[in-house]
């Protein structure tokens, strides 16, 4: 009874320390991108750069952080004028984590708002 505990013990640490394992990656890469979104904003706001440009530009750092999204899948608009407006920044992407048996989705949001302070 007690080496059967100590198995069922085991086998949970391990189960735990592998799904970490497999779920721990697209968190950190989506808070890296997440990070790069809001710096962008920040300096596009105070920029000429069209949306489009801006598109391309975040279209650029979700291929240097692995994240499977698309051109058409990111909005971007820009509301005022330059210099003295607001950016909207938004990218939802999915990323599929493949477990034994099992298939998970993970739905992610990245995306920010930057106002300037005129």
């Amino acid at each position: 009874m007690g080496s059967l505990k100590l198995m069922l013990g085991l086998f949970i640490i391990v189960g735990g320390g592998y799904a970490s394992l497999k779920l721990m990656p697209p968190y950190f890469e989506n808070y890296q991108f997440q990070d790069a979104i809001k710096d962008e904003a920040t300096h596009d706001t105070y920029s000429p750069k069209t949306e489009a440009d801006i598109r391309e530009t975040v279209f650029k750092l979700a291929q240097q952080d692995d994240i499977p999204v698309g051109l058409d899948g990111i909005q971007v608009q820009r509301q005022g004028s330059q210099y003295n407006g607001m950016i909207i920044i938004q990218v939802p992407y999915v990323v599929h984590v493949d477990f034994p048996g099992y298939t998970m989705d993970l739905h992610f949001e990245a995306g920010t708002q930057n106002k300037s302070v005129f």
